[in-house]
């Protein structure tokens, strides 16, 4: 570990409070003990060929659901959510907004048609939306909180020419002062964050959802062969559990623990 780490401070505070549609930036946020990022993938929207939630609900595969890698007009979604309403905002460049309440069922199926001209006819029609309760419909069961290093986008980005949005990456904690690739030798580490503390777990391995333009929708640079051939893997990104709640905010410093 250099020790470009002790200036690391957060950048950046992601959510996506439907899963792979929709990016939302904030200036703060509060992280509870065995949780992930609040209201992050609140919602997913289950495809037709998904199998439907047991009766306990609960964390689900993500082969269940609309994902980016299948659809990359997804990647170009904004989305805004208002807490306390239930309500969610979603912008996209070849579309009208819309504002809807997922949990009802007019705003499940106003965002179901809104979501049909995004989605490849080719693939099983966006057919339901559900909740994910007190989890959430993560890439992975566990409580993760992702984890990023702005220098590593920067980097990759020099390396295929061109700029890379850190939407493409859909983390929800963005770290600048690294060295580039710094977070991976934070796995087995804790870090405070303002008042909170994460145990970092692993590093994250990408797919292909991150070679569409978050801009766009179009897929438009090789991330993943850049990773794979520069560095020999697919991963970016480092998951952290939350250890300790406490409240982050964009400027916090990044501390080992």
């Amino acid at each position: 570990m250099s020790g470009a780490a002790a200036s690391a401070r957060v950048a950046h505070l992601c959510r996506h409070p439907i899963k792979a549609i929709g990016h939302e930036e904030l200036d703060a946020t509060r992280l509870e003990a065995g949780k992930g990022f609040a209201h992050d993938r609140r919602w997913a929207v289950l495809h037709a060929a998904g199998r439907s939630p047991g009766p306990q609900g609960g964390w689900m595969p993500k082969s269940n659901f609309l994902r980016g890698v299948a659809g990359p007009e997804l990647m170009a979604v904004r989305a805004e959510l208002d807490e306390a309403a239930g309500q969610v905002t979603l912008r996209h460049p070849r579309a009208e907004p819309i504002t809807v309440a997922p949990d009802s069922e007019a705003g499940a199926a106003a965002l179901l048609a809104w979501l049909r001209p995004l989605w490849p006819e080719t693939r099983p029609e966006p057919a339901r939306i559900i909740a994910a309760g007190e989890g959430a419909f993560t890439d992975v069961p566990e409580p993760f909180v992702a984890v990023l290093n702005l220098s590593s986008n920067r980097v990759l980005s020099e390396r295929l020419g061109q700029p890379l949005s850190i939407h493409r990456w859909r983390g929800n904690i963005w770290l600048d002062g690294l060295a580039p690739w710094e977070e991976f030798d934070l796995p087995g580490r804790e870090i405070a964050i303002g008042s909170a503390r994460l145990k970092v777990e692993e590093r994250i391995t990408r797919c292909k959802a991150t070679t569409a333009n978050p801009e766009t929708g179009r897929v438009d640079a090789d991330t993943l062969g850049a990773l794979q051939q520069a560095y020999g893997h697919q991963d970016f990104g480092v998951y952290a559990r939350v250890i300790a709640g406490g409240d982050v905010q964009c400027g916090d410093r990044m501390e080992l623990s």
